[in-house]
């Protein structure tokens, strides 16, 4: 049986036909779901300037989920802290957890997550952009939360009330940022599968223990389609790798349809390219996705596994995250 606790990371995916409102409806409705199967949390995720992702505001997001369901955690995947200035980091999750206390999760990344014309808009300045600034950037939000800032400044509401911190990461940097800290860490195997098992020792044995977090805590984040045969599952999975392409070359667009991304005629560095990206990931009929997931827990030791599934049909995304948490039932 695979006993680890099991949870959503979500994009607020928009598909070809549909707008950036119907992507958020789905995906609150992916979130009522989901709680109602056991899943433990869900993420959104912090993307802008891309037309197929509506997340792009993870707080005001999280503030409309955590509403429309009841016990479910709910948090971000993160806020990209270089968009953002700390302070009010600090004080839109200490107010989402005065209103929903013991259910906000704030998880914390350094990338953009975005190219940089886009960044600067967010940011209106290049201060806090550049990854040497990261560690300066995530102290003062601790601070801002623990009531220790230098200038005296802090979280109202969130001063010694803080969400569940998480710092999230594709490699062995933020790893090591995250042991030292003391801090959970989810590490994104659905970005760098290679790099997993390499940073998750490094966080394991560098980890110093915080009052907040007595020994380490770490979540592994994988991509995960699955279906009733493993041929549904690789005919879901291919808008998913459209779209990859799309944005890697400079072209990103809604999530296109499965006829669409059926007929698309894939050169061979494309191809080559879709086939790395499945690399490490979740897919298959439930009796492939059992052993591949029971494999990556072995492999990682997670503590927890977050997925991200990416299909075009909500009724099909919902039935993957079913059969995958029936495989914890039996």
């Amino acid at each position: 049986m695979i006993n680890v606790p099991l949870s959503v990371l979500d994009l607020a995916p928009v598909q070809e036909g549909t707008t950036a409102a119907d992507g958020l409806a789905a995906t609150t409705e992916l979130a009522r779901r989901t709680e109602a199967m056991g899943y433990s949390r869900f993420w959104v995720a912090e993307h802008h300037n891309m037309p197929g992702i509506a997340s792009a505001a993870p707080s005001v997001l999280l503030a409309h989920l955590a509403a429309a369901t009841s016990r479910i955690r709910v948090g971000s995947g993160g806020v990209m802290l270089p968009n953002h200035a700390p302070l009010v980091v600090a004080e839109q999750f200490g107010t989402l957890h005065a209103l929903h206390p013991g259910r906000i999760d704030l998880g914390i990344g350094r990338a953009p997550g975005t190219d940089q014309a886009t960044a600067l808009a967010l940011r209106r300045t290049k201060d806090g952009l550049s990854a040497e600034s990261f560690p300066q950037e995530l102290a003062a939000l601790l601070a801002y939360f623990r009531g220790t800032s230098p200038d005296g400044i802090a979280a109202t509401p969130g001063q010694n009330d803080e969400p569940e911190i998480w710092l999230l990461g594709s490699s062995g940097y933020s790893a090591q940022v995250a042991a030292i800290l003391g801090v959970r860490f989810a590490f994104a195997h659905h970005i760098s599968p290679n790099n997993t098992v390499a940073a998750l020792e490094l966080y394991r044995e560098n980890f110093r223990p915080s009052e907040q977090l007595e020994r380490p805590h770490a979540m592994v984040a994988a991509a995960a389609i699955c279906a009733d045969t493993d041929e549904q599952a690789e005919l879901l999975s291919r808008p998913r790798e459209l779209a990859f392409l799309n944005l890697m070359s400079g072209r990103p667009r809604r999530l296109p349809t499965p006829e669409e991304a059926a007929g698309f005629p894939a050169n061979d560095r494309e191809r080559h390219f879709a086939a790395q990206r499945r690399a490490g990931q979740l897919l298959g009929s439930p009796d492939t996705v059992r052993r591949q997931l029971t494999t990556l827990i072995a492999d990682t030791e997670a503590d927890e596994i977050m997925l991200n599934t990416l299909v075009y049909d909500i009724e099909a995304r919902a039935r993957s995250f079913e059969l995958i948490r029936k495989l914890t039932q039996d």
